[in-house]
């Protein structure tokens, strides 16, 4: 039983969509966007609630790279995906080093 619920427990991890936080967490005081992520305040609180559906979450994301472009992008887009895969933002991982 217990073999069970970790295993369950393994299969929602690999489901669940991660926050697109990069660990920059600095607000643009003109538009209030975060400079690491393109979130206002609003779709971080959103990301927090648990009833967030997943798919207000997966069209957010898609809202977030339309806000960034160029090395913003980039970054964030390089960054992201290290947290998906290592479970650590780039800023993070250098932080450590």
């Amino acid at each position: 039983v217990q073999s069970e619920y970790l295993c369950k427990s393994i299969i929602n991890l690999k489901n669940m969509i991660i926050s697109p936080c990069i660990s920059i967490c600095k607000s643009d005081p003109v538009t209030g966007l975060c400079y690491g992520c393109g979130r206002n305040d609003e779709e971080k609180r959103k990301w927090k609630d648990k009833n967030t559906s997943d798919e207000w979450k997966n069209k957010n994301l898609e809202e977030i790279k339309g806000r960034l472009s160029g090395w913003q992008l980039e970054s964030f887009q390089a960054s992201y995906n290290n947290k998906i895969k290592e479970g650590i933002s780039l800023f993070k991982k250098a932080q450590k080093k």
